[in-house]
């Protein structure tokens, strides 16, 4: 799948964009028509709290658009919370898309 990556406010290394890639390609066994999609990694500043990283993920699906954003105290963990709130976005969409016939 391709993805485009997106680190605001800061250069993210190869490993972190290589991990996030992995991740996402993932998805495509539970849903084989993903046409693409965009990731954007953020640092929050003003909040002060340890969960300071932000990942927001992107997909294009045939006729939709799934969206996910989440924080954690590691690009890795937010990652992982957001691929599985995708995975389940997927799976629901797919089920929609079975019944309807």
């Amino acid at each position: 799948m391709k993805l485009q990556m997106h680190s605001l406010h800061f250069t993210a290394d190869q490993k972190l964009l290589d991990f996030i890639q992995k991740k996402a390609d993932k998805l495509e066994t539970f849903f084989d028509r993903i046409l693409d999609g965009e990731v954007f990694l953020r640092i929050d500043k003003g909040d002060h709290s340890k969960e300071n990283k932000m990942v927001e993920i992107k997909l294009n699906i045939p006729g939709n658009t799934l969206f996910a954003k989440e924080h954690a105290a590691s690009f890795e963990a937010a990652t992982d919370s957001a691929i599985e709130a995708l995975r389940r976005q997927l799976k629901k969409h797919k089920e929609k898309n079975l019944t309807g016939f």
